[in-house]
């Protein structure tokens, strides 16, 4: 891939903005399914976006060089994909939390519980007695601290998520929406692995390697340290930008939250931690986990580690936008976005930042094979083009 070609005037082909797995997939797609050409331009020096994943230079281990990204899925069509590009290996994701109290497994399992409360429950037991510690005077849970104690009790709640939660989106968990806490489930077994999906694995030479081979097609040209600029859009039949949709309106309708991540860089000889990553929930803790990346890897050998120690803040300008905070002001914000958006014409916006949402890679690479399959079957038929993933465009996440 050539990071200096020259933009010149190419009406036969589309822009698309972001060379992470939407970007890459979609480009993909146009050009198997019909033909079209595409340039995709990222103002990052590299492709993969967030899962881009390097070599350590001290030491050898494969980084995920902004914070941890296991694949994992139960889409089969998804799963079939990405196997072409690349070869999974199996990994099963296991968080460990340090508490005041000690290290503990997490999501809340029964090995939890039981070491938690000084228990040897069973299944059915542990399972009675977190129903007793919920908070049932709370009906319809609508915060993450509503939903948190209404199915789990204050104890759990105050060891695990409230110190945890407070530092990572910087405001009180009573302000997030109950969703949140949805993706992180309690468990009446002694299963520790993060994620319940039937596929579940890390690509053996890395994300970024990955992406590029769905990136090397002959009909797909790739220009990197290039911000998208407004100007190209009358080059090209079609943009489509993955961007954060509040940057392409100019913030006219100010920001949206976000929260973004740092890290600190900690080498050293063998192993830090044991485990792939460690949550630290106490307040008095200034960082919210560490991810040690040897550990992603295990049949890989390293005689030293890096560990990245992570910070959370509130995304200011120049800073990469992580987790989309989707607070009562932000959802007002994204109104007008997604009014104004639909009023445009010759673009398309799809991805977790286009679009302002959560989403896992395998989600990010549904959506753009779906959004890809609707945009050529409108635009085959010369009916209006789709400007939102399916999703977006029915209210559903609006």
């Amino acid at each position: 891939m050539d990071s200096n070609l020259q933009i010149s005037a190419p009406r036969k082909r589309v822009l698309i903005v972001g060379a992470g797995f939407s970007g890459a997939v979609l480009a993909r797609q146009l050009a198997e399914q019909a033909g079209i050409a595409s340039l995709v331009i990222d103002e990052r020096p590299h492709i993969a976006g967030n899962c881009h994943s390097e070599r350590d230079a001290g030491t050898g281990v494969m980084v995920h060089q902004y914070g941890p990204h296991i694949f994992h899925t139960d889409n089969e069509k998804v799963w079939d994909y990405i196997q072409r590009f690349t070869e999974i290996v199996p990994y099963r994701h296991r968080v460990k939390a340090s508490i005041d109290r000690g290290t503990f497994s997490l999501p809340v399992n029964l090995h939890t519980i039981n070491q938690f409360f000084g228990k040897r429950f069973n299944p059915e037991e542990a399972r009675a007695f977190i129903e007793k510690l919920g908070d049932k005077s709370i009906a319809d849970p609508v915060t993450f601290e509503d939903q948190a104690l209404r199915f789990i009790g204050r104890d759990l709640y105050e060891a695990f998520f409230h110190g945890y939660t407070k530092k990572q989106w910087g405001c009180e968990p009573r302000e997030l929406p109950a969703s949140i806490l949805a993706r992180l489930p309690v468990r009446f077994d002694y299963d520790d692995s993060y994620h319940k999906s039937r596929h579940s694995g890390i690509p053996r030479d890395g994300y970024t390697a990955c992406i590029d081979r769905i990136l090397d097609h002959e009909l797909i040209e790739v220009k990197l340290s290039t911000a998208f600029d407004p100007a190209m859009r009358g080059d090209f039949l079609h943009v489509f930008y993955t961007g954060p949709i509040d940057a392409w309106f100019g913030y006219s309708a100010d920001r949206l939250g976000y929260r973004t991540v740092f890290w600190e860089r900690v080498e050293a000889e063998g192993d830090l931690q044991g485990c792939s990553q460690m949550n630290y929930t106490q307040m008095d803790v200034p960082h919210t986990r560490v991810h040690e990346d040897k550990h992603f890897t295990p049949w890989e050998k390293h005689e030293r580690t890096v560990g990245l120690v992570e910070f959370s803040k509130e995304t200011e300008a120049g800073d990469i936008p992580y987790y989309p905070k989707r607070l009562a002001d932000d959802k007002e914000g994204l109104k007008s976005y997604l009014t104004m958006a639909r009023s445009q014409t010759g673009v398309s916006f799809l991805g977790r930042l286009a679009t302002y949402r959560y989403m896992d890679m395998h989600q990010v690479i549904a959506e753009a094979l779906d959004f890809g399959d609707a945009w050529l079957q409108a635009h085959r038929a010369g009916s209006s083009l789709p400007v939102f993933p399916a999703a977006v465009a029915s209210g559903e996440l609006s």
